[in-house]
């Protein structure tokens, strides 16, 4: 039903303004978009998913659009689970608070081939305070691959997470936290390059503030922070050692 991740909403408040920083932070320029009812938008294509900017949003990570291969059949398979839509989009209410939306037939993402770009999304973070209704959610309504459900007391937290595509949906919830029905939230990015090395120069010769390369906690690979700069810091890049 659920094919992959079509794009990540992003708020902003000013549209130009958040496109040029991207474009500086991702290394290659947007799409221009117009809707149906004049509303503008920036789209910038990646290898597994897509950043779309609109301006109006509460500033932030705002949403989540997945990949289907028929809007109505899934709509109505999602429906059956107790997820129910108008015009592909979920009802917010059923979905934890995370804004979601159904999309068909999307444009292909681009293949990103420059140094040091950003090549895909990696993970995004969901932060939670109910994860059992995050895997009722995720995993039994949207039918997303359940790959890792893993308390950590080192970290304070337990991880779950779920492939979509070629992207992966972190949730995470604070161990020292009570449950509850707060709402979740999108709290953050990692990226995926090819050279780490060279990504961490250009996007520190851009001016982010940008960390220094240390080692991931996957083995055999390398990250840096990006630590603000763009809506959605700060975010994770990350990339293979020895690229």
């Amino acid at each position: 039903m659920i094919t992959g991740l079509d794009h990540i909403r992003v708020g902003v408040a000013h549209l130009e303004e958040a496109a040029r920083a991207y474009e500086a932070l991702l290394g290659f320029g947007p799409r221009r978009e117009t809707s149906a009812t004049g509303g503008s938008s920036v789209r910038f294509e990646l290898s597994n998913t897509a950043m779309e900017l609109h301006a109006g949003d509460v500033e932030g990570l705002s949403g989540l659009g997945f990949t289907v291969d028929d809007a109505e059949d899934a709509a109505q398979a999602l429906g059956r689970r107790g997820l129910s839509s108008s015009l592909g989009v979920i009802d917010e209410n059923l979905t934890g608070g995370v804004a979601m939306s159904l999309v068909e037939a999307p444009a292909p993402h681009r293949s990103v081939t420059a140094d040091g770009a950003v090549e895909a999304v990696d993970h995004v973070v969901i932060h939670t305070r109910n994860p059992d209704r995050a895997v009722a959610l995720y995993g039994a309504r949207l039918g997303l691959d359940f790959r890792l459900d893993r308390t950590n007391p080192q970290w304070g937290s337990r991880l779950l997470f779920f492939r979509c595509g070629g992207a992966v949906l972190e949730i995470s919830a604070d161990l020292k936290a009570p449950v509850s029905d707060a709402p979740d939230r999108i709290t953050g990015l990692a990226w995926r390059v090819r050279d780490p090395h060279a990504a961490q120069a250009r996007v520190a010769a851009a001016g982010f503030d940008a960390s220094e390369l240390r080692d991931g906690r996957k083995p055999g690979t390398a990250v840096f922070t990006v630590r603000s700069g763009v809506v959605g810091a700060p975010a994770l890049v990350i990339g293979p050692v020895g690229a």
